[in-house]
């Protein structure tokens, strides 16, 4: 609490606080911030020791985990550029045969052409 002694009541409430108040305030803290000091589990306690191995557990797990969804992602990849290659080696045997059957056509349309030219020619 601040303290009314050297101040008047007229001045705003963050002017009454004096120099002694400040020095109070800051032993305050300084006491706070020590005893949070001495209050952390130490190192070689073995609740700190089970918790850091229950840490290390639940992050090795995380990593397991991680590890699973990576070698499902990349079988998933393999799987579908397998497929994609799949496809594309069809629709190219699929072209293959279209030009096939195209010049085929060509040969029977260009034989039936030569043999109309030449009974024209034989009827002459």
């Amino acid at each position: 609490m601040p303290s009314l002694k050297r101040s008047p009541v007229t001045k705003p409430p963050h002017t009454r606080i004096n120099f002694d108040d400040r020095i109070g305030a800051a032993a305050a803290a300084k006491k706070a911030v020590l005893e949070r000091f001495l209050a952390r589990p130490k190192p070689d306690d073995p609740a700190t020791l089970e918790k850091q191995a229950a840490l290390k557990a639940i992050a090795d797990a995380r990593d397991i985990r991680a590890a699973e969804r990576k070698a499902l992602k990349d079988a998933e990849a393999a799987r579908l550029a397998a497929e994609q290659a799949a496809k594309r080696a069809e629709e190219q045997r699929l072209a293959v045969e279209a030009k096939a059957r195209a010049a085929a056509e060509e040969a029977e349309r260009k034989a039936a052409r030569d043999a109309r030219y030449a009974a024209r020619k034989a009827r002459k």
